[in-house]
């Protein structure tokens, strides 16, 4: 069945939350969710940053309805006090996990927890955040959780042994492999929700998305939320003639991996023509489904973060 971006399902009376929702990805996500009718949470790390993403959602989606609640993914303290708030909620019916460093430091950095940060960013605080909020999905029919991977899985070739890069450290290696994690996390989670009858079209669904290659230059303006110089247009324009597309068209995989009632936990979305294009379902790469992988990574970051309720 043919999906059109622009043309979505009501979901009034539902409610997503989305992790570093204030710019980029996520803010474009939110905003199409909040279109909807739907009700979104922005989980921000900058209450000021959250503040301006929220007045701009309200100015281009009349009648939107959107709240924000802080959330640092890196600190484990701004993830618990994060997911007591949304097990408040009276129901979850989306969790997006979008946020992260897409420009990693050059030397290796780590977390209060003593973690390599952009690991503990990217995909730590999120496996750490949807075990504490499972309980708001299980109670909520249909709920799902998309994790937000990257073309960057298949430039790099790991099977995450070295997850901490406490030697070797790259910066480019340490994004690739916290994005192989979340796609590995995103595939396990749905594979365990099935196996312990939580799972499928009336339970908890978990689906993995990627943005494709969006940047900035060619995203709408959009006060506090993007604002791109000059000669960084210039530059993202120059990319959009090899395959780049704007951030508000690299969030649609993720909307469609929220909403689409034909998709299925375990599937995997991206743009039709790998780096841009309308959101189609695609084939993960071997190592983001590959069960030793996984099981090997699941009792890894338990011991780093918590005991997934599974």
């Amino acid at each position: 069945m043919s999906w059109d971006p622009h043309h979505l399902p009501s979901q009034s009376g539902k409610t997503f939350v989305v992790t570093g929702a204030n710019a980029g990805l996520g803010y474009f996500t939110s905003e199409q969710l909040a279109a909807t009718g739907a009700h979104v949470v922005l989980a921000c790390r900058n209450p000021v940053r959250a503040d301006a993403a929220l007045a701009a959602i309200r100015g281009r989606v009349p009648g939107a309805s959107v709240s924000a609640i802080t959330l640092d993914v890196a600190d484990a303290d701004s993830v618990r006090a994060a997911a007591a708030l949304l097990l408040e909620l009276p129901r979850l019916d989306g969790l997006v996990l979008n946020a992260g460093i897409v420009h990693p430091p050059r030397k290796r950095e780590v977390s209060a927890a003593g973690n390599e940060i952009v690991l503990e960013t990217n995909y730590l605080g999120h496996f750490h955040l949807t075990a504490l909020t499972l309980p708001a999905l299980l109670r909520t029919p249909g709920s799902r959780v998309v994790a937000l991977g990257s073309l960057a899985t298949r430039l790099v070739v790991s099977r995450l042994d070295n997850l901490q890069l406490a030697t070797g450290y790259s910066g480019w290696v340490a994004y690739a492999q916290s994005k192989i994690a979340m796609q590995v996390f995103g595939f396990e989670l749905d594979r365990r929700l099935r196996l312990a009858g939580l799972g499928g079209p009336d339970g908890v669904q978990s689906l993995v998305a990627h943005p494709g290659y969006s940047v900035s230059g060619l995203t709408p303006g959009i006060r506090g939320v993007n604002e791109p110089s000059r000669p960084q247009r210039f530059a993202d324009n120059l990319q959009g003639l090899i395959g780049a597309q704007g951030k508000d068209h690299g969030a649609w995989p993720s909307v469609r991996a929220a909403l689409d009632t034909d998709a299925r936990g375990g599937e995997y979305y991206g743009p039709r023509y790998l780096t841009r294009g309308v959101p189609t379902r695609q084939q993960p790469t071997n190592t983001s489904l590959d069960p030793l992988v996984a099981a090997n990574l699941w009792s890894r970051t338990e011991r780093l973060t918590l005991p997934f309720p599974l």
